[in-house]
Protein backbone atom coordinates (compact mmCIF):
# COMPACT_ATOMS: atom_id res chain seq x y z
CA UNK A 1 0.00 0.00 0.00
CA UNK A 2 1.42 3.43 -0.88
CA UNK A 3 2.69 5.48 2.04
CA UNK A 4 1.45 8.99 2.73
CA UNK A 5 4.00 10.89 0.69
CA UNK A 6 2.62 9.25 -2.47
CA UNK A 7 -0.85 10.73 -1.92
CA UNK A 8 0.52 14.21 -1.25
CA UNK A 9 2.61 13.97 -4.39
CA UNK A 10 -0.45 12.93 -6.40
CA UNK A 11 -2.39 15.89 -5.00
CA UNK A 12 0.45 18.20 -6.06
CA UNK A 13 0.37 16.78 -9.61
CA UNK A 14 -3.42 17.08 -9.86
CA UNK A 15 -3.25 20.73 -8.82
CA UNK A 16 -0.46 21.45 -11.28
CA UNK A 17 -2.16 19.86 -14.29
CA UNK A 18 -5.91 20.29 -13.96
CA UNK A 19 -6.85 23.55 -12.23
CA UNK A 20 -6.60 25.92 -15.18
CA UNK A 21 -9.85 25.01 -17.00
CA UNK A 22 -12.89 22.71 -16.87
CA UNK A 23 -11.97 19.04 -17.22
CA UNK A 24 -13.50 15.91 -18.66
CA UNK A 25 -14.43 13.40 -15.96
CA UNK A 26 -15.54 9.92 -16.99
CA UNK A 27 -15.45 6.34 -15.79
CA UNK A 28 -14.42 4.15 -18.76
CA UNK A 29 -14.83 1.07 -16.59
CA UNK A 30 -18.30 2.25 -15.59
CA UNK A 31 -18.01 1.56 -11.86
CA UNK A 32 -17.75 5.22 -10.78
CA UNK A 33 -21.34 6.03 -11.68
CA UNK A 34 -21.19 9.56 -10.26
CA UNK A 35 -18.63 10.77 -12.81
CA UNK A 36 -21.29 12.55 -14.88
CA UNK A 37 -22.12 14.81 -11.91
CA UNK A 38 -18.72 16.52 -12.08
CA UNK A 39 -17.92 16.14 -15.79
CA UNK A 40 -17.15 19.54 -17.31
CA UNK A 41 -16.57 21.24 -13.97
CA UNK A 42 -13.36 22.79 -12.70
CA UNK A 43 -10.98 21.03 -10.36
CA UNK A 44 -10.54 23.58 -7.61
CA UNK A 45 -8.20 21.78 -5.23
CA UNK A 46 -6.65 18.40 -4.52
CA UNK A 47 -5.46 17.63 -1.00
CA UNK A 48 -4.27 14.61 0.96
CA UNK A 49 -4.34 13.52 4.56
CA UNK A 50 -2.48 10.35 5.45
CA UNK A 51 -3.42 7.78 2.83
CA UNK A 52 -6.61 9.61 1.80
CA UNK A 53 -6.82 11.74 -1.36
CA UNK A 54 -9.55 14.36 -1.89
CA UNK A 55 -10.21 16.03 -5.26
CA UNK A 56 -12.57 19.00 -5.01
CA UNK A 57 -14.66 20.19 -7.99
CA UNK A 58 -16.83 23.28 -8.40
CA UNK A 59 -19.80 21.21 -9.58
CA UNK A 60 -23.20 22.51 -8.34
CA UNK A 61 -23.95 19.49 -6.16
CA UNK A 62 -23.76 18.80 -2.45
CA UNK A 63 -21.47 15.87 -3.21
CA UNK A 64 -18.56 17.37 -5.13
CA UNK A 65 -15.36 15.91 -3.64
CA UNK A 66 -13.94 12.75 -5.16
CA UNK A 67 -12.54 10.61 -2.35
CA UNK A 68 -9.82 8.16 -3.34
CA UNK A 69 -8.13 5.48 -1.27
CA UNK A 70 -5.73 3.42 -3.34
CA UNK A 71 -5.71 0.41 -1.02
CA UNK A 72 -3.30 -2.40 -1.78
CA UNK A 73 -3.37 -2.46 -5.59
CA UNK A 74 -4.72 0.93 -6.69
CA UNK A 75 -2.77 3.37 -8.85
CA UNK A 76 -3.30 6.90 -10.14
CA UNK A 77 -1.16 7.57 -13.19
CA UNK A 78 -0.67 10.68 -15.31
CA UNK A 79 -0.76 9.62 -18.94
CA UNK A 80 -1.50 10.98 -22.43
CA UNK A 81 -5.20 11.81 -22.65
CA UNK A 82 -5.78 9.26 -25.40
CA UNK A 83 -4.39 6.32 -23.39
CA UNK A 84 -7.14 3.89 -22.50
CA UNK A 85 -5.54 0.67 -21.26
CA UNK A 86 -6.70 -1.39 -18.29
CA UNK A 87 -9.75 -0.99 -16.08
CA UNK A 88 -9.95 2.78 -15.55
CA UNK A 89 -12.28 3.64 -12.68
CA UNK A 90 -11.80 7.41 -12.98
CA UNK A 91 -10.48 9.43 -15.92
CA UNK A 92 -9.76 13.17 -15.47
CA UNK A 93 -8.54 14.83 -18.65
CA UNK A 94 -7.58 18.33 -19.76
CA UNK A 95 -7.35 17.18 -23.38
CA UNK A 96 -3.61 16.62 -23.23
CA UNK A 97 -2.92 14.83 -19.95
CA UNK A 98 -5.18 12.46 -18.07
CA UNK A 99 -5.17 11.24 -14.49
CA UNK A 100 -6.25 7.60 -14.74
CA UNK A 101 -7.29 5.73 -11.60
CA UNK A 102 -7.17 1.93 -11.61
CA UNK A 103 -7.98 -0.61 -8.91
CA UNK A 104 -8.65 1.66 -5.93
CA UNK A 105 -10.19 0.54 -2.69
CA UNK A 106 -12.48 3.59 -2.74
CA UNK A 107 -13.54 6.11 -5.38
CA UNK A 108 -16.72 8.00 -4.57
CA UNK A 109 -18.23 11.45 -4.25
CA UNK A 110 -18.49 12.96 -0.78
CA UNK A 111 -19.80 16.13 0.83
CA UNK A 112 -17.52 18.53 2.71
CA UNK A 113 -18.89 17.19 5.99
CA UNK A 114 -18.08 13.61 5.00
CA UNK A 115 -14.53 14.66 4.10
CA UNK A 116 -14.16 16.38 7.48
CA UNK A 117 -15.36 13.21 9.22
CA UNK A 118 -12.71 11.08 7.50
CA UNK A 119 -9.97 13.51 8.48
CA UNK A 120 -11.28 13.67 12.06
CA UNK A 121 -11.05 9.88 12.33
CA UNK A 122 -7.52 9.89 10.99
CA UNK A 123 -4.34 10.51 12.91
CA UNK A 124 -1.83 13.31 12.67
CA UNK A 125 -0.05 13.66 9.31
CA UNK A 126 3.69 14.53 9.46
CA UNK A 127 3.45 16.14 6.03
CA UNK A 128 0.73 18.48 7.29
CA UNK A 129 1.97 19.21 10.83
CA UNK A 130 5.62 20.04 11.37
CA UNK A 131 5.37 20.48 15.14
CA UNK A 132 5.22 17.28 17.24
CA UNK A 133 1.57 17.11 18.37
CA UNK A 134 1.06 17.19 22.15
CA UNK A 135 -2.24 15.32 21.82
CA UNK A 136 -0.59 12.48 19.92
CA UNK A 137 2.17 12.06 22.50
CA UNK A 138 -0.46 11.91 25.25
CA UNK A 139 -2.15 9.00 23.43
CA UNK A 140 1.16 7.23 22.81
CA UNK A 141 2.29 7.63 26.41
CA UNK A 142 -0.93 6.04 27.71
CA UNK A 143 -0.62 2.98 25.48
CA UNK A 144 1.04 -0.32 26.38
CA UNK A 145 1.27 -1.24 22.69
CA UNK A 146 4.75 -1.25 21.18
CA UNK A 147 5.95 1.81 19.32
CA UNK A 148 6.38 -0.44 16.28
CA UNK A 149 2.65 -1.18 16.40
CA UNK A 150 1.59 2.38 17.21
CA UNK A 151 3.46 3.83 14.24
CA UNK A 152 1.36 1.71 11.89
CA UNK A 153 -1.94 2.86 13.38
CA UNK A 154 -3.50 5.27 10.87
CA UNK A 155 -5.68 6.74 13.63
CA UNK A 156 -2.44 7.95 15.25
CA UNK A 157 0.25 8.41 12.58
CA UNK A 158 -1.59 9.16 9.33
CA UNK A 159 0.36 8.13 6.24
CA UNK A 160 3.16 6.27 8.00
CA UNK A 161 3.64 2.81 6.50
CA UNK A 162 5.96 -0.12 6.93
CA UNK A 163 9.02 1.50 5.36
CA UNK A 164 8.86 4.74 7.32
CA UNK A 165 8.06 2.77 10.51
CA UNK A 166 11.17 0.62 10.24
CA UNK A 167 13.49 3.36 9.05
CA UNK A 168 12.59 6.08 11.55
CA UNK A 169 12.98 3.68 14.48
CA UNK A 170 16.39 2.63 13.20
CA UNK A 171 17.50 6.23 12.65
CA UNK A 172 16.49 7.09 16.21
CA UNK A 173 18.00 3.94 17.72
CA UNK A 174 14.71 2.83 19.25
CA UNK A 175 13.75 -0.80 19.79
CA UNK A 176 10.41 -1.36 18.01
CA UNK A 177 9.14 -3.41 20.98
CA UNK A 178 9.33 -0.49 23.43
CA UNK A 179 5.81 0.17 24.78
CA UNK A 180 4.33 3.63 24.35
CA UNK A 181 4.28 4.10 28.12
CA UNK A 182 8.10 3.96 28.17
CA UNK A 183 8.67 6.23 25.18
CA UNK A 184 10.05 9.56 26.40
CA UNK A 185 8.85 12.90 25.11
CA UNK A 186 12.30 13.51 23.64
CA UNK A 187 12.13 10.22 21.73
CA UNK A 188 8.64 10.99 20.46
CA UNK A 189 9.68 14.45 19.31
CA UNK A 190 12.70 13.00 17.52
CA UNK A 191 10.55 10.39 15.75
CA UNK A 192 8.05 13.01 14.63
CA UNK A 193 10.67 15.51 13.47
CA UNK A 194 12.43 12.77 11.51
CA UNK A 195 9.16 11.67 9.88
CA UNK A 196 8.46 15.26 8.85
CA UNK A 197 11.83 15.48 7.11
CA UNK A 198 11.78 12.03 5.51
CA UNK A 199 8.20 12.25 4.24
CA UNK A 200 8.66 15.77 2.86
CA UNK A 201 11.64 14.43 0.93
CA UNK A 202 9.39 11.65 -0.37
CA UNK A 203 6.86 14.17 -1.65
CA UNK A 204 9.52 16.20 -3.43
CA UNK A 205 11.48 13.29 -4.91
CA UNK A 206 8.93 10.50 -5.33
CA UNK A 207 10.99 7.91 -3.46
CA UNK A 208 11.97 6.95 0.08
CA UNK A 209 15.63 7.57 0.90
CA UNK A 210 16.53 7.30 4.58
CA UNK A 211 20.31 6.77 4.72
CA UNK A 212 22.41 9.67 5.93
CA UNK A 213 25.27 11.05 3.79
CA UNK A 214 27.85 8.82 5.51
CA UNK A 215 25.99 5.69 4.40
CA UNK A 216 25.14 6.31 0.75
CA UNK A 217 26.46 3.87 -1.88
CA UNK A 218 28.92 6.50 -3.11
CA UNK A 219 30.36 7.17 0.34
CA UNK A 220 30.52 3.53 1.40
CA UNK A 221 31.65 2.18 -1.96
CA UNK A 222 28.77 -0.31 -2.10
CA UNK A 223 26.28 -1.19 -4.81
CA UNK A 224 23.04 0.82 -4.89
CA UNK A 225 19.99 -0.94 -3.51
CA UNK A 226 17.97 -2.92 -6.05
CA UNK A 227 14.35 -3.29 -4.97
CA UNK A 228 10.89 -2.66 -6.40
CA UNK A 229 10.33 0.03 -3.77
CA UNK A 230 13.54 1.85 -4.70
CA UNK A 231 15.43 4.22 -2.42
CA UNK A 232 18.34 3.72 -0.03
CA UNK A 233 17.29 2.36 3.36
CA UNK A 234 18.92 0.98 6.50
CA UNK A 235 16.78 -2.02 7.47
CA UNK A 236 13.62 -2.37 5.33
CA UNK A 237 13.78 -5.59 3.27
CA UNK A 238 17.39 -6.13 4.36
CA UNK A 239 16.84 -9.14 6.65
CA UNK A 240 20.10 -11.07 7.07
CA UNK A 241 22.23 -8.31 5.53
CA UNK A 242 24.85 -6.58 7.70
CA UNK A 243 23.90 -3.26 9.26
CA UNK A 244 25.68 -0.37 7.54
CA UNK A 245 26.69 1.03 10.93
CA UNK A 246 27.48 -1.89 13.28
CA UNK A 247 27.62 -4.91 10.96
CA UNK A 248 25.00 -6.90 12.89
CA UNK A 249 22.64 -8.87 10.60
CA UNK A 250 19.28 -7.16 10.20
CA UNK A 251 16.41 -9.04 11.84
CA UNK A 252 12.85 -9.51 10.59
CA UNK A 253 9.68 -10.87 12.16
CA UNK A 254 6.02 -10.79 11.27
CA UNK A 255 4.16 -8.50 13.66
CA UNK A 256 0.40 -7.94 13.34
CA UNK A 257 0.51 -9.30 9.82
CA UNK A 258 3.32 -7.03 8.59
CA UNK A 259 7.07 -7.62 8.33
CA UNK A 260 9.01 -5.64 10.90
CA UNK A 261 12.72 -4.99 10.31
CA UNK A 262 15.30 -3.78 12.83
CA UNK A 263 18.97 -3.97 13.83
CA UNK A 264 19.57 -5.71 17.19
CA UNK A 265 22.90 -3.91 17.51
CA UNK A 266 21.76 -0.34 16.88
CA UNK A 267 18.28 -0.54 18.38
Amino acid sequence: MPEGHVLHRLARELNANFRSAPVEVTSPQGRFTQASLIDGSRLTRATAHGKHLFVDFDAPHVEHVVYIHLGLIGSLRFEPAEDNWGQIRLHISNGTIAANLRGPQFCKLLTDDEVDAIIARSGFDPIVEATPPDALYAKIHRSKRSIGSLLMDQKLFAGVGNIYRAEVLFRQGIDPTVPGTLLSRAQFDAIWTDLVELMAYGVDNGRIDTVRPDHTPETMGRDPRKDDHGGEVYVYRRAGDPCYICGTPIEMKVSEGRKLYWCPGCQ
